[in-house]
């Protein structure tokens, strides 16, 4: 009876700290900026970080890099995912509710989701960065004719 009141007592407190440990994980996210920081430099390396936003649940963060490319970063269960977003490889369209959008990669579809932010205006302004990577780069060259942007 005693082993028995043990191996219960054991299981219990197994449950207790593995269901402690998942709600952990799952709070978890880019609450803090050095994190993103950090985690995206490892992952692009030769990439300077200009600015960057979290999202409101603090699941992913935008970011704008210093030749005005942009990415982003998700925090997936047990790891963080960086994705560099090529030119001319993404679609944006606004939420209802006007502190976030929708975005679909078309090179990498596994990052495809609703983001939203925690005021309307940093929703703008990374729309913004992504709709400026939105257009290649020969797409920006200036017209030698013209003078103007084709």
């Amino acid at each position: 009876m005693v082993t028995w009141g043990i191996v219960f007592a054991l299981i219990l407190a197994v449950a207790y700290f593995s269901s402690r440990m998942v709600r952990q994980q799952e709070d978890d996210g880019f609450q803090d900026a050095g994190l993103a920081i950090l985690e995206f430099g490892r992952a692009f390396p030769q990439e300077a970080i200009r600015s960057l936003y979290a999202t409101a649940d603090g699941k992913a963060v935008f970011v704008r890099l210093h030749d005005n490319k942009a990415g982003v970063m998700r925090s997936l269960r047990n790891h963080f995912a960086c994705h560099l977003i090529e030119p001319g490889t993404v679609r944006v369209r606004d939420l209802p509710s006007g502190k976030g959008f929708a975005v679909e990669f078309l090179n990498a579809p596994s990052h495809n989701g609703e983001f939203t932010f925690s005021t309307p205006a940093i929703a703008a302004e990374v729309s913004l960065w992504l709709l400026g990577n939105y257009v290649g780069q020969a797409d920006r060259e200036p017209d030698a004719a013209s003078g103007t942007a084709g």
